[in-house]
């Protein structure tokens, strides 16, 4: 089950749009209304909210980042026949 939930993820992740949608959400995720719901006198962990959602942000960009490139070097590993 667990393979299966995996080539399912990576062949959703071989879809150039998908790339598009991510960027797309990156965007919205840093303006104005995103910004000013974590802008908050808050501080969890002693981090001011918003650099924690900054950094949150900045973290799951980078992890759909290698998950895009993990299925893009499989995808040209199996068009030229490797394993």
């Amino acid at each position: 089950m667990k393979t299966r939930i995996k080539e399912l993820v990576v062949r959703r992740l071989k879809l150039k749009d998908t790339w598009v949608i991510c960027f797309a959400l990156g965007l919205v995720m840093m303006n104005y209304p995103f910004i000013s719901i974590f802008n908050k006198p808050i501080s969890p962990f002693g981090i001011p909210l918003l650099y924690l959602y900054l950094l949150i942000g900045w973290f799951c960009s980078i992890f759909v980042v290698f998950l895009f490139s993990r299925a893009a070097a499989r995808k040209e590993s199996e068009g030229r026949g490797h394993p």
